[in-house]
């Protein structure tokens, strides 16, 4: 029987997608025949109301354009909001994230029964790590591998403590047997991801750095890089120890949220943005040409033009590399459902929009400021007569050239610097 795969949201959804595929394969499907597939996995996300929105089109899409298919509906979403979930009638088995192990039995009794199913039981405190690990990932240059599940933190705004659990991380020996079976299908770059990055090794005798540092002993690795971090779980000697290991990559993804002080209170973030820029700064100190890149929430509730106005000029005077910015979107569940003067949503896109042209001024600087250098290069994929691919620090550069260079790191010295990518030359 075949299955076909569709993931919705973050990185770690990526790995456990990659996971669910193996799960199959092994278990004698054949994967990815988008001809009349017999099963179709849908990977939820849930982090803001329109990832909702899209879980709830993208079942419909699949049930209209495949009919007879076995619709699975699973992740965040599911685990998140069950009820609600089960009410998208298309799908035929609703399952919890945490259920992922027990997808082939309950796809194969589902085949048997034609009952719909609701499998849903929720986290508990001091769960341990389980997801069962991969062994390839499919249609990439760069693999990604998650080391660390759940968060702790219950920002006012988000549902991800609830659909999530609490934070729990993998074992170093694990990491290592990964990431040289990784090796062994060709990967040379490692990402590496989870719910709350930064807390992996909380309350256990490891942390980040030594997850960095066990994949690095993988000698067909030649980088490695971090996902999604939280700036207060940031110490000077983390930076150090990552700025010692020569195949790691000094690209932070900081997730800022607001850069106005009294709007992080009522998010419930644990800094403020004199810590933030601080850090900003030290990084800038100990790395070589690092880049920092962000996630700003626009119209989050009780935000004064003020506040907003105090959040602009903050990203400005940062000067990230790149930013997503989203607006606001109340979830049901959190401490912010409740909280006073939401803002309308025209006034949230037009705040979006102010965002986003600090942003691109902001990333338009840091390319030009990548011009004249050389950096070693990540090649992925062709593209109209180019070789695409990504320096260390993630910038995207092309090179003309009708060359194959796939998975090739070649050093290129960039020569000038367009909208969202740099211009470079083999040296």
């Amino acid at each position: 029987m075949n299955v076909i795969f569709h993931t919705l949201g973050c990185k770690v959804n990526q790995y456990e997608t990659q996971g669910i595929r193996e799960m199959f394969l092994s278990s004698g499907y054949t994967a990815d025949n988008k001809i009349n597939p017999d099963i179709i996995v849908i990977n939820s996300c849930s982090v803001t109301a329109e990832s909702d929105r899209k879980t709830r089109q993208t079942v419909r899409k699949f049930r209209k354009n495949y009919p007879n298919s076995v619709i699975i509906l699973t992740g965040c979403m599911v685990q998140a909001f069950p009820n609600e979930a089960f009410n998208i009638s298309e799908a035929d088995i609703v399952l919890g994230n945490k259920d992922f192990s027990n997808i082939i039995n309950i796809t194969e009794d589902f085949i048997k029964t034609k009952e719909r199913k609701l499998i849903y039981n929720k986290h508990e405190n001091k769960e341990k790590y389980n997801t069962k690990g991969i062994c390839d990932f499919e249609e990439r240059t760069r693999a990604y591998m998650k080391i660390e599940d759940g968060c702790d933190r219950f920002c006012s705004y988000c549902i991800i403590p609830y659909s999530r659990g609490r934070v729990r991380s993998r074992n170093i020996e694990s990491i290592k047997e990964e990431a040289k079976n990784l090796s062994l299908k060709g990967f040379c770059e490692i990402v590496l991801v989870g719910i709350n990055l930064s807390a992996y090794g909380k309350n256990e005798d490891f942390d980040i750095c030594d997850a960095v540092d066990a994949v690095c002993e993988i000698d067909g690795i030649k980088r490695v890089r971090l996902g999604s971090l939280e700036p207060d779980h940031i110490t000077d000697l983390m930076l150090n120890r990552l700025n010692n290991q020569e195949k790691f990559c000094p690209q932070f993804h900081l997730s800022l949220q607001s850069g106005c002080d009294e709007t992080l209170k009522r998010m419930n973030r644990k800094y403020d943005s004199d810590f933030y820029f601080d850090l900003v700064s030290r990084i800038r100190k100990i790395f070589k040409n690092p880049s920092i890149t962000t996630d700003i929430m626009v119209g989050f509730s009780g935000e004064t033009e003020e506040e907003f106005e105090n959040s602009l000029k903050f990203a400005e005077k940062v000067g990230f590399a790149r930013t997503h910015i989203f607006p606001y979107s109340v979830r049901p569940g959190t401490f912010a459902e409740n909280f006073a003067n939401q803002i309308e949503n025209s006034v949230k896109s037009n705040r979006a929009k102010q965002m986003l042209l600090v942003s691109e001024k902001s990333e338009r600087l840091f390319l030009e400021s990548q011009v004249g250098k050389t950096e070693t290069v990540l090649f992925e994929t062709p593209e109209n007569g180019y070789a695409v691919g990504y320096t260390e620090n993630y910038t995207r550069v092309k090179v003309k050239t009708l060359e194959n260079l796939l998975g090739k790191i070649l050093n290129v010295k960039i020569i000038e610097a367009f909208g969202d990518y740099c211009l470079g030359v083999i040296v």
